[in-house]
């Protein structure tokens, strides 16, 4: 498990500070893929340099399978940091190297015997899916095939978590969804922790867990995305699911639903309109996969023919399972 508590990171100079990371407190379980989402310059990129002591954070504790980091000394923070892989958004692999030496280096440092190193450098690059290019340097292997390089060279020394910092953000779409399954599949397989730093709600959608969303150095939400997308006043859910702007012009009144798994195809509109016989008019909505769930959100308008019904409708509606809000 990793915990945040109050972590807080300021740079100094010329007479200014500036907050990039402002009270963060967070948890993130172990196993699972935890995203979390914000625009450039929102703080998240700092956050994650910070779980790995890459910056030290300005106050906080930041505490890794139990181990808190801030309070360690130089040399049990280097053993510490074995523990915690990163991929970078550029992968940096040392141009004079094969995707196997590449992935070898930090069993190197690590001063791993050769036999043990070869042995795991093969595991690892059929992990990743390329044993067929561990003679290849980085000059021959595309962007995608980099990008795995980089993810096996994280993976080398066996961590319990794996930072992934924009990981995907220079690839193209087809190459992005390639890597982010392969990310997936390594969790599944593995069971490390993933920390998934991203600006793109898809990645999100796609293979976290859970999310954390950021703003001007702040969490301002965080929790399971089955959770979340079940909350119609999320805000993390609107970016995840969005159903467009309210229409006022619209007459009746409004609410947002939201619905998972077998309520994302049962038909319960149309039960509702049957048995109570009240009008409802479709305003806004969308269904996407999300943590492997089918989920969805609608905006509707009921009929002014309610005659004040509003509480019998919302009742009726939760009794089926539907989470309800006043749109």
């Amino acid at each position: 498990m990793i915990t945040l508590e109050s972590v807080t990171k300021v740079y100094r100079g010329r007479g200014q500070e500036v907050t990039a990371v402002d009270d963060v407190s967070l948890s993130v379980d172990s196993g699972e893929i935890f995203g979390i989402l914000g625009r450039s310059g929102a703080g998240k990129s700092t956050l994650l340099r910070c779980l790995n002591l890459l910056e030290r954070p300005t106050s906080g504790t930041i505490t890794v399978d139990g181990v808190e980091l801030v309070a360690l000394s130089r040399q049990d923070l280097r053993a510490a940091r074995r523990r915690i892989g990163t991929v970078f958004q550029h992968v940096n692999l040392l141009a004079s190297r094969t995707a196997a030496e590449n992935v070898a280096y930090g069993l190197e440092v690590a001063g791993v015997p050769s036999a043990r190193r070869r042995e795991r450098v093969a595991e690892l690059l059929d992990l990743v899916g390329l044993s067929d290019r561990a003679d290849s340097r980085p000059s021959q292997l595309s962007g995608g095939q980099q990008q795995r390089v980089g993810i096996a060279r994280a993976l080398a020394t066996d961590p319990s978590v794996l930072l992934c910092d924009e990981a995907t953000s220079a690839l193209d779409p087809d190459t992005t969804a390639q890597i982010l399954d392969l990310i997936a599949d390594i969790n599944d397989r593995t069971g490390v922790t993933v920390v998934l730093i991203t600006h793109e709600a898809e990645v999100v959608r796609r293979i976290c867990d859970s999310a954390a969303l950021m703003e001007a150095g702040r969490v301002v939400e965080s929790g399971r995305l089955l959770d979340l997308v079940g909350d119609p006043d999320s805000r993390l859910a609107g970016i995840l699911l969005p159903v467009g702007e309210p229409l006022a012009e619209i007459p009746g009144h409004h609410l947002t639903l939201a619905f998972a798994d077998e309520r994302a195809v049962d038909p319960t509109l149309s039960r509702l309109t049957r048995d109570l016989g009240v009008e409802v008019s479709i305003l806004g909505g969308t269904l996407e996969r999300v943590a492997g769930h089918q989920v969805g959100r609608l905006r509707v308008a009921l009929g002014d023919e309610r005659g004040g019904r509003e509480d019998e409708i919302v009742a009726y509606l939760r009794r089926a399972g539907v989470t309800v809000s006043a749109a």
